[in-house]
């Protein structure tokens, strides 16, 4: 017998505050199937996807399977997530390398597009982890009446209201704020890196930099040549043996 989700309590963050969208550079672009014309606007969907789920996908962690039966119209844009969620690269990459709790975290924020509203949210996801493993949760998360109505079936997840117009900077976005290495992982693997820089670099204007063929840019090789002539000798005419140092034939 499956437990029941744990009740919690929605906070009043951005995405439920109802307001006038202002369109500018800042606003998430929305990817749907519902306004297709080309092959170019299903490409820069998926690469949406990618992006919301992955932050980047390299040729290797693409699911060339899926992006397939997307195109040809088998599976919906819900599908597709889920499938990037189930796949080994998300696996991979955020499961095995977090708690239950920072891999709810995570994929809350991917996938309905908004930060969990406390520890108790995160707490009841937790327990659908543990009970019904990854699918179960996935399959869930994407059945809540919240993800539907944001998104439905054919719209790519994004993070919602980031930006509100009484706000001078908006949130920072989920890859930024939510790393996917955890601290433990993060420490393992030598995170973060000091580097200390020991030349001091100096700013020269574009217009004040030398232009190809000019001899300023042959003076340090000219000066690393450091050229050695032959030195004179030393003798004086006194000690010259004229008898034994003039060839005659025997």
């Amino acid at each position: 017998m499956a437990i029941p989700l744990l009740e919690y309590s929605p906070a009043s963050q951005n995405q439920r505050v109802a307001g006038y969208e202002v369109p500018g550079d800042e606003q998430p672009r929305i990817y749907s199937t519902e306004n297709l014309l080309s092959t170019t606007d299903m490409d820069n969907l998926i690469e949406a996807a990618y992006r919301q789920m992955f932050f980047h996908a390299f040729a290797a962690d693409r699911e060339r399977f899926l992006e397939s039966q997307l195109r040809s119209g088998q599976i919906t844009v819900r599908d597709f997530i889920r499938g990037l969620i189930l796949s080994d690269t998300y696996k991979r990459s955020f499961y095995n390398l977090n708690s239950n709790y920072r891999f709810v975290e995570q994929t809350v924020q991917r996938v309905l597009g908004r930060d969990v509203y406390n520890e108790r949210e995160k707490i009841a996801w937790s327990i659908v982890v543990a009970t019904k493993g990854i699918r179960g949760f996935v399959d869930d998360l994407l059945n809540t009446d919240e993800y539907l109505d944001a998104f439905g079936y054919d719209t790519v997840p994004y993070q919602r209201r980031r930006v509100l117009p009484g706000r001078s900077e908006g949130e920072l976005p989920f890859n930024i704020k939510s790393p996917r290495y955890d601290a433990y992982y993060r420490a393992k693997l030598g995170f973060p890196q000091i580097m200390w820089q020991t030349s001091v670099r100096s700013y020269v204007p574009q217009d004040k930099q030398p232009k190809a063929g000019s001899p300023s840019q042959f003076l340090e090789m000219a000066r690393g040549i450091n050229p050695r002539g032959n030195q004179p000798q030393q003798i004086s005419a006194t000690n010259i043996d004229i008898e034994k140092s003039v060839p005659y034939r025997k």
